[in-house]
């Protein structure tokens, strides 16, 4: 027969039985707990599962709302190269909350976000693309990249590189486009990206790099373009991964003397080219910022310039805590992963919910 134990009982001033102590439930592990002949309204503690759970008849629930706190590293999309500038783009905002990782633009690591692990409160998730890239022949100028979000968390998308040769800004955003002739780049978002490079005073066709998470990007010297600002490294998927460099800028040997292409700033960005060569576009899930296209030998053409690359959202959190859920529509991932104790998830594009439980 079961016993009811307590030192004390008592009523209150509104004739409610109150306990002076804790009430302590009992414990039973899951394999204890499937044992046991149980009835509707039966309470017990899982100490596998550290809740407080009841029997409704048919199965166990978790009593009241459990919660988790989900690490992140939301990348937005990179921005694209110029079209006449020969510019590199700027790489997407960069926010990560996961150990003691840094942001982008020297930010400090983030909070995890604590989220109701019910199966029914949903969180928002965007991957954003990349700009597009600028192409002279085609007068198409290069774009910002797109925003990524995770609930309330937003990085902005890339800026991209200048469009015109001529004293031309590169585009603001979560890193800043680089500029050509007598500008300065495009800025960067506080605590997600560094700003673009500035081109060379007083001087058409001398580029600057598109800015990096990890770093400004760089400025037009010493008849070399500026070099994409560099990008950050992050281990949330438990080994470290390069994102989120500024895209070079394009170079030529029209220029007495030429000036060399400059390289992006790693993590996928695209690197400038030279003699009217289209340049590289940044790896897809980086968001990586797009290199600048080149001058031709005759000073006619410039090369295409490269596309910025897609962002990403990376979620981690304790496998102990929750569950995704396996409904998320609209969304590309890879599945649900684990890394020792804890689990995460790569969302590689798309808009969508997700819900934990």
């Amino acid at each position: 027969m079961s016993e009811l134990k307590t030192n004390k009982i008592s009523t209150n001033d509104q004739n409610n039985v109150a306990i002076d102590n804790a009430l302590g439930l009992k414990s039973y592990t899951t394999t204890q707990r499937d044992a046991l002949t149980s009835a509707a309204g039966d309470m017990i503690y899982n100490t596998n599962d550290s809740k407080v759970q009841v029997y409704n008849g048919t199965s166990w629930d978790n009593l009241g709302l459990g919660t988790a706190d989900i690490s992140y590293l939301v990348i937005a999309g990179g921005g694209g190269g110029g079209q006449a500038g020969q510019s590199g783009g700027g790489a997407g905002g960069y926010r990560n909350s996961y150990a003691s990782e840094t942001s982008g633009g020297g930010g400090s690591t983030e909070t995890p976000i604590a989220v109701i692990a019910d199966g029914v409160q949903t969180y928002s998730i965007t991957v954003g693309a990349g700009g597009t890239a600028g192409n002279w022949a085609t007068s198409t100028a290069g774009a910002d990249g797109n925003n990524s979000t995770f609930h309330t968390i937003t990085s902005t998308g890339g800026g991209f590189g200048a469009n015109d040769a001529n004293n031309s800004q590169g585009g603001d955003g979560g890193s800043g486009g680089a500029s050509s002739g007598n500008s300065t780049g495009g800025a960067g978002t506080a605590n997600q990206g560094y700003a673009g490079g500035a081109g060379s005073a007083g001087t058409a066709y001398t580029p600057g790099g598109g800015g990096g998470a990890g770093g400004a990007g760089g400025n037009y010297s010493n008849n070399t373009a500026g070099a994409g600002g560099s990008s950050l490294s992050s281990s949330i998927t438990g080994s470290s991964v390069a994102r989120a460099g500024g895209g070079g800028s394009g170079g030529s040997t029209y220029w007495n003397p030429a000036r060399a292409a400059s390289n992006g700033g790693g993590g996928g960005a695209g690197n400038g080219s030279s003699n009217a060569a289209s340049a590289g576009s940044a790896t897809a899930n980086t968001g990586s910022g797009g290199g600048g296209g080149g001058l031709s030998s005759d000073g006619n053409t410039i090369g295409g310039s490269g596309a910025g690359g897609s962002g990403v959202v990376i979620l981690r959190w304790a496998t102990a805590d929750a569950t995704i859920g396996a409904t998320r529509t609209g969304l590309t991932d890879g599945g649900v992963q684990t890394d020792g104790s804890d689990s995460y998830i790569v969302f590689t594009a798309g808009t969508g919910t997700i819900t934990f439980s």
